[in-house]
């Protein structure tokens, strides 16, 4: 017979829960002033006023952390762009709307964005931030793949092979080196171009 009561589980919850917010906004913060390379995970516990511990219960490594942050602010992203799409005038201006927030995010620091990225398509899926990204990205695809239905010019199957060419299009223009100068209006136009090429 268990001895926890509904309000000991509950209380347990949210200190966990104010744990795992504390640490989201450090590695935010810390993320954000200095990019993922020039802080530590040590950094990231003093200032969650956590034990490095209690930190690797939550992620265990620099890239963990980096997902966490990332993952809300993605779905944030897509969150506004799939609302924008929604106004959207046609369907190249629709699939542009939902990435152009998304891209957006990615570039608030571009070292970060890019070990996103890397950290996205190479990491464990069965991590759970890893998890996490892997169905927002899924999901953006699907959105994607209902923008390009809504004109009747492609049926479901061949709209969702196409929106995962545009999430791949995305990818190749936001990953590069080659590309870290580039603004997010430019990246934004180049990726647009790409997608109206795609759709004629």
């Amino acid at each position: 017979m268990s001895t926890s009561s509904p309000r000991a589980v509950g209380r347990r919850e949210r200190n966990k829960q104010d744990k795992l917010d504390r640490i989201t906004v450090a590695a935010r913060e810390l993320f954000t002033e200095r990019g993922i390379d020039d802080v530590t995970t040590q950094e990231i516990a003093d200032r969650a006023d956590i034990g490095s511990g209690t930190l690797f219960l939550y992620a265990r490594t620099k890239g963990e952390l980096l997902m966490l942050v990332q993952n809300s602010d993605y779905a944030d992203a897509l969150a506004r762009g799939t609302a924008a799409a929604d106004a959207a005038p046609d369907v190249l201006d629709a699939v542009v709307a939902i990435i152009g927030p998304i891209v957006a995010c990615n570039r608030v620091r571009v070292d970060n964005g890019r070990t996103y990225l890397r950290e996205m398509v190479f990491g464990d899926p069965a991590e759970p931030h890893h998890r996490e990204a892997l169905a927002m990205n899924a999901q953006t695809e699907n959105a994607i793949a209902e923008v390009l239905q809504r004109d009747g010019r492609f049926r479901s199957g061949d709209a969702t092979t196409l929106a995962r060419i545009v999430s791949a299009i995305m990818l190749a223009c936001l990953a590069p080196t080659v590309n870290a100068a580039r603004t997010v209006d430019d990246l934004i136009a180049e990726i647009r171009r790409q997608i109206a090429v795609l759709l004629r």
